[in-house]
């Protein structure tokens, strides 16, 4: 972040990554609304962004390149945001995203300034990492694709502008940290602990099952592995179901802290604009451990 001297704040993001599912068009949309996340999290509105693009040309064809920063552009269009340009290099692998520059909307909603007695609501269902796993296995349904590209291409454009509306204490958005990961930092930031309910989070359709029949990815598994001293488990929340909390996501949902004052209505307009609301837990102040998942 940096702030002009009028006062300005300019907020800018920058992710890329290789493809997470085999359509380079779809492929594009990801990355794209991945990239614009961040900004979406401290409540800003992008303006402009940059492609970046690493892409192996003398092994693919071109016309998968065009697919891929089609995608991005629709996405990028989607959410009123002109793409002025980039930078490519070739690499073995293809890979994209975008630098993304927006303005904060007053003052930024930062991930360290949760609050005691808090809620926590989330805006889009887990999974997306399990999910990921199973279609580079050549395993997962069109379901699941389809609900899996559905979640990933869906900017958070909407959830943002409503939680700057309704007025919220902390946010941060679920990507490769996973729920878990995310909140943990949250947790640590705002010198409280998070008090969760597995119950009460959505999961994509076939996600779970296919977390039990061990369709996991690594960096899940090194997710649960950094952080799990930092989380009391209880005896019902078995490994598997540790797994999917801390799995690693791809242009996941926000995670608004939100005072308890207002958590109905910040529900409700989420709701209301179709977005997949749901109420996952709230902050308490500190104990032994920094989440407590029941």
């Amino acid at each position: 972040m940096v702030r002009l001297s009028n006062g300005t704040l300019i907020i800018q993001t920058v992710d890329f990554f290789t493809p997470v599912v085999d359509d380079p068009y779809q492929f594009g949309q990801i990355a794209a609304a991945n990239s614009l996340s961040d900004i979406y999290a401290m409540g800003g509105t992008p303006k402009f962004a940059l492609n970046i693009v690493g892409f192996p040309s003398e092994d693919l064809s071109l016309d998968i390149l065009s697919e891929i920063l089609k995608g991005g552009m629709d996405i990028a269009s989607k959410a009123g945001v002109p793409i002025l340009g980039g930078h490519s290099i070739k690499d073995k692998e293809p890979k994209y995203g975008m630098v993304v520059t927006g303005l904060s909307n007053g003052n930024p909603i930062e991930n360290s300034t949760a609050q005691k007695d808090d809620s926590l609501i989330l805006t889009k269902p887990l999974g997306l990492g399990v999910i990921s796993t199973a279609i580079k296995k050549e395993i997962a349904s069109k379901q699941m694709i389809n609900d899996a590209i559905n979640t990933m291409t869906t900017l958070n454009k909407t959830a943002s502008e409503i939680m700057v509306d309704i007025g919220v204490n902390a946010c941060t958005d679920i990507t490769g940290y996973g729920l878990l990961g995310h909140l943990l930092e949250m947790c640590k930031g705002s010198e409280l602990c998070a008090d969760i309910k597995f119950d009460t989070i959505k999961f994509i359709d076939g996600s779970i099952k296919a977390a039990y029949d061990n369709i996991i990815p690594g960096g899940t598994k090194r997710n649960l592995s950094f952080i799990e001293k930092h989380i009391k488990f209880s005896d019902n929340i078995d490994k598997t179901k540790q797994l999917l909390l801390a799995d690693a996501q791809t242009s996941g949902g926000l995670l608004i802290s939100v005072p308890k004052s207002k958590e109905k209505e910040l529900q409700a307009k989420l709701l209301d604009a179709n977005c997949n609301a749901m109420k996952i837990g709230h902050m308490t102040e500190i104990k032994s451990n920094f989440i407590k998942v029941s």
